[in-house]
């Protein structure tokens, strides 16, 4: 191999000295030097044939004309650098956008959960009329598992919140109460020290926790010695036993720092009626699910008879996969996104068709050439294959490297607070599908651009070339296939802008609903009170103390405290029942909220009858409540609520309120879910050590929470606080806005980058076509057609594309938007605003496109053009 070229030249040495000897044998016989040479050559036969035979000689043909394949598609590259820049950035853009969000459909819907044997864990729950997941209570679960034989362990979790106390201060951290199987369950082993002892979870046992691998670093320094230290969460000392693995995570528990044992628990969570905990199980290896499902149900249906009807009616048992609960909502999102990055990979590959078809039409001499000089049909498609395929592997390499860049731009624009729930964003990367199915669009990018030359060659190969077309004229290959392909674009680029249109309605629907109360001025934080405010009338005078003293600090209007603000959650659900009144159903679900006196009249709620709370209302007077006008409607008939009573368990013990007062609906929960009832407490007659205050102020609201912040702290430097920010924030960053927000973004970029790439195709298409038709168009101009004549001819041409692309672009956009129904909030699928102005915004912006070739061909000079002919 690497003696090759002297090999060559050895036997070409060989040769002439065998023809040099020969003529000189020849001239001893009398023949002149010229004509003894000549008859050397005849006689020796054809020197190039021996040489190519030597050559070929010991030689793989096929890697030979692959190699010579190699260099001359990258000599025509580089040649044609703007075809080769635009079809190289094309397909990069769409490979990048596609292996992108492939990535991270990968890492959420395709990879395994990082458990061990992930296929069998459960989440295991109850169901109710109006909730097919519904929480557990803790005695349900002891029942449940005790009775089951389906599961080899079955554990529960809850969220939590604890004063973390350390030299430096006190702070809010965040930490989940498991029961003590929960990581042996998940098959999950501290890196250092232990898991929970079995007796470690029982009521009254040790108070014990495990750090997650985060708050190892952060607060200990990644220090093995830490095991063993005391914590001091609530002003009780817990002993760390151990360090869960930097690996871990589990979604459903967001930023958990602390994991402690369930061995306390409320006076409300010793009741059936109260659900608090979520259950996660291990299927038996063999169990059938059916049967799984019928032995929870049969046993959810014995507790019930057993313990009768309670405030939630139970139908039974909810048991799906845990990667259903950990993915959740974020499933429809991510094959949306998919299905966006796909029709933007669909309109860059028809883009560099479009490309190549437009070269192949200008390589039409050197084909027939190489064809003449003896190429075989099979040799030239060999030719274009390789040309293809290095035109699709510098793409897929650009694209690459465009999704890597790609990756961390969208895991920076997810918040914090929404990938703590979404574990798989930290599996992100390219791995071993991401590249498979790179190499997959990379094979289909090398189809496409191989198949249209190929296609070109095969009708090229049954007729005359002349017959093509006379000079000037558009060949009729071109026209048949490349402005079908343009069409194809302009139906892709309507689908994606129409998707785009209507998650971004959806989202500014979503941002405008009616909340019921005035978002703008409103700052807010959380609150913990100190260890030392123990009892009621301390917590009451800390109330008191915080709304005066807040209250006077200059650009605060009026401050009011509640445990919830709005727009956070449906997640305080109080079971009422009216007394004096049938109960109308078994499941009289509502919000719960404690409020202050001037919490309400600060968020500026509507009183539609009856009064606010005062300082009067406090633990020595009977209870009293407000209500909002979905909970009047529903439960009170739609009659005067005031003066009216009902109960609930409330402390663990059965309450009675009376209604004082009735405001119109404030928005509670979720924006994307419509306002519920909801009943408002009194906070004196409650007692929360937690919660929120709320102030209205008179400027800029940021620049008033350091002077609340430090007011609290003059207050009780033991007093916690955190999250502090403006409402109007919280409700742009919570979760429903957020979802929304990027997939209306990442959709809205695929298709601004389809809309630009369907119209350079239409640009290139309609540009060609005047070029082809330069000698017709001048010979139109010297009989007399007028420039508007020539404008009508090139627009109309522009016009029929752009008019059958958004026909049945319009069409599919029908069907896409069933697939986005789930996404889209307040906004009907065939929103007929959203459809119009797409097809006006497409129509404008193609013809905008063409104008350049119409004007182009509107002054060409006819002298000019037949004298060059």
């Amino acid at each position: 191999m690497f003696r090759r070229r002297r090999g060559a030249k050895d036997f070409a040495d060989e040769v002439q000295a065998h023809l040099d000897l020969e003529a000189v044998e020849l001239e001893a016989e009398g023949l002149s030097k010229e004509e003894a040479h000549r008859r050397a050559r005849v006689a020796f036969g054809n020197v190039a044939a021996a040489q190519e035979r030597f050559h070929l000689k010991g030689r793989v043909v096929w890697l030979d004309n692959l190699a010579r394949d190699w260099k001359f598609a990258l000599r025509q590259l580089a040649r044609n650098r703007g075809f080769a820049t635009a079809a190289i950035l094309v397909l990069a853009l769409g490979i990048g956008a596609g292996v992108a969000i492939f990535a991270f459909v990968d890492a959420a819907l395709l990879e395994p959960l990082p458990y061990a044997n992930p296929s069998h864990l459960m989440s295991v729950n109850e169901s109710g009329v109006n909730c097919p997941r519904c929480p557990l209570s803790y005695p349900d679960f002891l029942d449940w598992q005790k009775m089951n034989h389906s599961f080899s362990s079955l554990d529960v979790y809850s969220g939590t919140g604890f004063l973390l106390r350390a030299p430096s201060g006190a702070e809010s951290v965040q930490a989940t109460r498991v029961s003590g199987g929960f990581f042996r369950t998940l098959g999950i082993h501290p890196m250092i020290g232990r898991d929970f002892a079995p007796d470690e979870d029982r009521l009254g046992g040790p108070n014990v926790l495990l750090l997650s691998y985060r708050t190892w670093l952060n607060r200990f320094g990644g220090q093995r010695d830490a095991v063993g230290r005391i914590v001091d969460l609530d002003g009780t000392a817990f002993t760390i036993i151990g360090v869960l693995p930097r690996a871990f995570s589990f979604g459903p528990a967001g930023n958990a720092e602390f994991w402690v044992p369930i061995n306390t628990l409320s006076p409300h969570e010793h009741s059936r009626d109260f659900y608090n905990f979520w259950g996660i199980g291990r299927l038996r290896d063999g169990v059938n699910v059916v049967a799984m499902h019928a032995e929870m149900n049969s046993i959810a249906n014995l507790l019930l008879r057993e313990y009768g009807p309670r405030q939630l009616k139970l139908l039974g048992a909810s048991v799906i996969p845990l990667s259903e609960v950990i993915v959740g909502d974020i499933r429809p999102m991510l094959l949306v996104l998919l299905g966006g990055a796909v029709l933007l990979l669909l309109i860059a590959c028809v883009n560099v068709g479009s490309l190549v078809l437009a070269r192949s039409e200008s390589r039409q001499r050197e084909i027939a050439v190489r064809g003449a000089l003896g190429a075989s049909p099979a040799r030239l498609v060999q030719q274009f294959i390789t040309e293809g395929f290095v035109l699709a592997l510098l793409g897929c390499i650009g694209g690459l490297m465009a999704a890597v860049g790609f990756i961390r731009l969208l895991g920076r624009l997810v918040p914090k607070d929404i990938a703590a729930n979404m574990p798989f964003l930290e599996g992100v990367h390219l791995n071993m599908h991401v590249c498979a199915f790179a190499a997959a669009i990379c094979a289909l990018a090398t189809v496409l651009t191989a198949a249209t030359p190929i296609f070109r060659l095969s009708v090229q190969e049954g007729c005359d070339a002349l017959a093509e077309g006379g000079r000037g004229s558009v060949s009729r290959f071109w026209q048949r296939i490349g402005a079908n392909l343009v069409v194809l674009e302009l139906v892709v680029a309507v689908v994606l802008l129409a998707s785009a249109g209507l998650l971004t309605r959806s989202l500014y629907s979503l941002l405008h609903i009616p909340l019921g109360f005035d978002p703008a001025h409103l700052a807010t934080m959380q609150i913990s009170a100190p260890a030392a405010v123990s009892t009621d009338a301390q917590t009451d005078g800390l109330y008191l103390e915080i709304t005066d003293r807040v209250g006077r600090l200059p650009g605060v209007q009026s401050v009011g405290l509640t445990s919830l603000f709005p727009v956070q959650c449906n997640c305080a659900i109080d079971m009422i029942q009216v007394i004096g009144r049938p109960q109308l159903s078994d499941h009289n679900e509502v919000d719960e909220r404690h409020v202050s006196p001037t919490y309400l009249p600060t968020i500026g709620a509507t009183l539609i009858r009856g009064r606010h709370f005062t300082d009067a209302d406090d633990s020595s007077k009977p209870g009293v409540a407000i209500v909002n006008a979905s909970l009047a409607r529903k439960y009170f008939l739609n009659q005067d609520p005031i003066g009216q009573r009902f109960s609930n368990t409330e402390g663990g013990h059965p309450s009675v309120w009376e209604v004082v007062g009735e405001i119109e609906d404030v928005h509670e929960g979720p924006l994307d879910v419509s306002s519920e009832p909801a009943e408002y407490f009194p906070l004196r007659q409650i007692h929360d050590r937690g919660f929120s205050l709320v102030a209205r102020t008179r400027q800029d609201p940021s620049a008033v929470l350091p002077s609340i912040a430090a007011t609290l702290h003059r207050i009780d430097s033991g007093i916690v606080v955190s999250n502090e920010t403006m409402i109007q924030d919280a409700i742009v960053a919570t979760q429903a806005a957020l979802l929304h927000r990027f997939s209306a973004w990442l959709i809205g970029g695929f298709a601004g980058a389809a809309l630009i790439l369907s119209v350079v195709g239409l640009y290139g298409v309609i540009a060609y076509s005047v070029r082809q038709r330069r000698r017709e168009i001048g010979v139109r101009i010297a009989l007399g057609a007028q420039r508007g004549a020539i404008y009508a001819l090139v627009l109309g041409q522009a016009a029929w594309l752009i008019g059958t692309g958004l026909a049945f672009g319009l069409i599919g956009s029908l069907g896409a938007s069933r697939l986005l129904r789930n996404l889209l909030f307040g906004v009907k699928a065939w929103d007929p605003v959203t459809l119009s102005g797409v097809s006006v915004l497409l129509a404008i912006v193609s013809l905008t496109a063409v104008f350049l070739p119409a004007r182009r061909a509107a002054s060409v000079d006819p002298a000019e053009v037949l004298h060059t002919e």
